[in-house]
């Protein structure tokens, strides 16, 4: 069991930058792959970017590519979403999600309450 608290969301201009932080706890995080998804009103919820347990495989969606970086401390037990250049159209709730499978896409099992981001034009 895996249980997840982000925080660092906000209400930025477009092309600025906030970091997101996704906490966990739980003696699996360290094996635990990760992931970042986001839901705006009126959407489904979409996959943001995802990290391998070891850190050594990321993948983002093509939105977001070039422009968010995703990473890892398994020695705090904590995730982190950075992003940078932000466009209004990442206006979204940001949730973070953990799951036992190394598969990086696909379903996860764990999530966060979500933290709220707003890219102001």
């Amino acid at each position: 069991q895996v249980q997840l608290v982000e925080s660092g969301g906000g209400l930025v201009q477009a092309g600025g930058s906030l970091r997101l932080s996704c906490a966990a706890s739980g003696r699996t995080f360290s094996s635990s792959t990760m992931g970042w998804f986001r839901q705006a009103p009126g959407k489904e919820r979409e996959f943001v970017a995802g990290i391998s347990w070891r850190g050594g495989i990321t993948i983002y969606a093509d939105s977001t590519k070039g422009r968010f970086t995703i990473s890892r401390d398994n020695a705090k037990n904590t995730v982190y979403l950075q992003m940078n250049s932000l466009k209004p159209e990442d206006t979204a709730v940001y949730y973070c999600a953990a799951k036992r499978s190394a598969l990086v896409r696909g379903e996860y099992e764990y999530w966060g309450q979500g933290t709220q981001v707003t890219v102001s034009s």
